[in-house]
């Protein structure tokens, strides 16, 4: 079931992006190729101290917090029809707390993994029901 219409006139899920050159880029429309690549490099370096670092800094593996954070940007990519420009990456929000549940010590991986894991999957769950619970909202007052 699709929750974002497509615009005025198409009948795709996803935009057709349109070029533009200078100005503001609005959603449905791109940057020219050599700005699209300087931009994207400018992105990965920026995401990349947050998805990164937080990880190393909580004891968990890098690698699965970047595989997990470009599956969940994918499916919020297709969940929105390519409508919204963003990024899906790891949170600092949890450090202090996963560092004082596992008494972690900053040096390699974080042996009690399995303690924080139970707080950050009920964060997870309540952020989900939190974030439903919003568009439903959102939607039903759109309506009106």
């Amino acid at each position: 079931m699709s929750t974002v219409a497509p615009a005025k006139g198409e009948d795709r899920y996803f935009p057709h992006w349109k070029l533009k050159t200078g100005g503001v880029i609005m959603p449905e429309e791109r940057l020219p190729w050599p700005q699209t690549i300087v931009s994207g490099l400018q992105h990965g370096v920026a995401m990349a101290g947050g998805t990164i670092i937080a990880p190393l800094i909580m004891g968990f593996d890098p690698n699965v917090a970047l595989l997990f954070s470009g599956v969940g940007t994918l499916i919020f990519f297709l969940v929105v029809g390519g409508r919204v420009p963003s990024y899906l990456g790891s949170s600092f929000a949890f450090v202090a707390v996963v560092i004082a549940a596992s008494a972690y010590s900053g040096q390699g991986p974080n042996p009690h993994l399995d303690v924080a894991l139970g707080g950050i999957v009920a964060a997870g769950v309540l952020y989900g029901i939190i974030a439903l619970s919003l568009s439903n909202w959102a939607w039903a007052g759109s309506s009106a």
